[in-house]
């Protein structure tokens, strides 16, 4: 199984992480993707001038380490969250075959 790199797919995990309760912004600067909790809300912030491939991969890590109620999930998302788990929990090198 793979995983793309595309618009997509990015919104397939942005959509993922809005429905655990995250608000994914793009931001400018030079920082460090990851994720805070500003005045309760939580937030995960990209830089909006990475290429597509570093974004979807920072989303997914994130993903795959923030705790999920996969039973809030709909039954695609859940079979989304397997299929980032297998890609990810791969050997480093087969990652470049895999995409």
């Amino acid at each position: 199984m793979a995983i793309s790199f595309t618009q997509h797919t990015l919104g397939k995990i942005e959509d993922l992480i809005e429905t655990i309760g995250y608000k994914v912004r793009y931001e400018k600067g030079n920082f460090k993707t990851g994720t805070c909790i500003l005045e309760n809300n939580k937030i995960v912030v990209i830089n909006r001038f990475a290429d597509l491939e570093h974004k979807i991969t920072a989303l997914t890590e994130l993903v795959l380490h923030l705790e999920l109620n996969e039973l809030s999930l709909s039954s695609k998302q859940q079979q989304f969250v397997q299929l980032l788990k297998q890609i990810y929990s791969e050997p480093k090198e087969q990652h470049k075959e895999v995409f």
